[in-house]
């Protein structure tokens, strides 16, 4: 089930053209299509994995600075060789989802062959948006070491606190609930596509 990304540089006549550093960070992401450059300050790309769908909003919401257009749905085949030269429903979808990000307070929208599930998998992946764009940084340092498989008295020693510590900041990030939020905004996103 495919998803289009469109992404745009918010104040991109103001600050410098962030879009090679971006695609550089998301060059590990599995995708259909790659990610790359449309247009201007625009980048696009083709996921098939819901899940990898929501780890790179995740990834482009904590780097700040983007509109986030998310497209569910069919596209046309066979693919050709580029993401600029995609179509279909899917891509239309997340042209219009971009622009209606630029609107919206979390900048990030969903459009899909579904409506509904669309409009609900954009609800929960704002609330995740939201949970990423105000935790701290010290939530973010024991975050990334437990995601990277060490445990929390491991985290403690590298970052030179207490074990009870690094419980505080994981629960102070909102950790647990950003892990519930996941699969609901993938299982949600695989609606989206019809």
């Amino acid at each position: 089930m495919p998803f289009v990304l469109t992404v745009d540089q918010r104040d991109s006549r103001r600050t410098p053209d962030r879009v090679p550093e971006v695609l550089s960070a998301l060059a590990d992401v599995p995708t259909v299509l790659r990610f790359e450059r449309t247009a201007g300050d625009e980048f696009q790309g083709l996921l098939d994995d819901p899940a990898v769908v929501v780890d790179v909003v995740r990834r482009l919401v904590r780097d700040g600075g983007w509109s986030l257009g998310i497209g569910a749905g069919p596209v046309h085949t066979p693919l050709p060789g580029s993401t600029r030269a995609g179509a279909g429903p899917a891509f239309v979808a997340a042209r219009a989802a971009v622009e209606a990000a630029k609107r919206r307070p979390v900048r990030l929208a969903v459009r899909g062959a579904a409506p509904e599930s669309a409009a609900d998998a954009q609800a929960v992946l704002s609330a995740l948006a939201v949970l990423v764009e105000r935790r701290s940084d010290q939530a973010w340092e024991a975050i990334e070491l437990v995601e990277a498989g060490r445990t929390q008295a491991q985290a403690a020693t590298e970052l030179g606190v207490t074990r009870q510590a690094v419980g505080q900041r994981l629960g102070a990030g909102l950790w647990d609930v950003e892990r519930d939020l996941h699969p609901t905004a993938a299982r949600l996103l695989a609606r989206a596509a019809g």
